[in-house]
């Protein structure tokens, strides 16, 4: 996950206009510049060196797990269930995504492999699910900052990538609250920086 240097991972006011917040898409500029993540998004071009090296997606992962915010700005029941994510007909993880929910829905076939299921049960039965999925590869927490600290708070994350990236978001939703004074437990195994992000590696003690 990507982080401001005041601690938030995606700005206030979620909206169709504005996916991560007002101001949140501005965290990514530095792996928006990236070869590796222009490659995964069928784009040419981009940067390679240190941030494309932390921007490399998808060669470990099986699975991925989302909260319903990450999913989209649609909140109570489903409506129409129109509503397919935020990244087009052929979205970036081409694997199994489970999605936390309070509202059960069918799942949704994209193209390019990704297969969004609605968990209604909770984040154990969520990682339950992306677990068998995976097929012995990872499962990756993709966001956003509540549903992380949900399994941060249970004890269930095995290793965590910050990147801290030099701005100064204001407000939004902050990653490390909630979690009676930070997680603890994990130790810092990897730093890494260049002038547009400094890359943290965490893993389970």
């Amino acid at each position: 996950m990507t982080m401001s240097l005041d601690g938030y991972v995606a700005g206030p006011d979620q909206s169709l206009e504005d996916p991560l917040g007002k101001g949140g898409l501005a965290l990514h500029e530095w792996v928006f510049a990236t070869r590796n993540f222009r490659a995964a998004h069928g784009l040419e071009g981009g940067e390679t060196g240190l941030d494309d090296d932390h921007a490399k997606f998808g060669a470990s992962i099986g699975a991925t797990i989302m909260g319903r915010n990450m999913f989209g700005p649609v909140r109570g029941p489903w409506g129409d269930e129109s509503w397919t994510g935020w990244w087009g007909d052929d979205p970036p993880f081409h694997t199994p995504v489970f999605v936390l929910t309070h509202h059960a829905r069918e799942p949704v076939t994209m193209a390019g492999g990704t297969t969004f299921h609605f968990v209604t049960d909770g984040i154990e039965a969520a990682l339950e699910q992306a677990t068998a999925a995976a097929g012995g590869l990872d499962v990756s927490l993709g966001g956003g900052a509540e549903t992380a600290q949900q399994y941060l708070r249970a004890g269930l994350v095995d290793e965590m990538e910050i990147h801290v990236v030099p701005m100064l978001l204001g407000g939004g939703k902050r990653l490390f609250e909630k979690l009676d004074g930070g997680p603890s437990g994990y130790d810092c195994v990897g730093l890494a920086s260049s002038p547009a992000a400094a890359h943290f590696t965490y893993v389970r003690s």
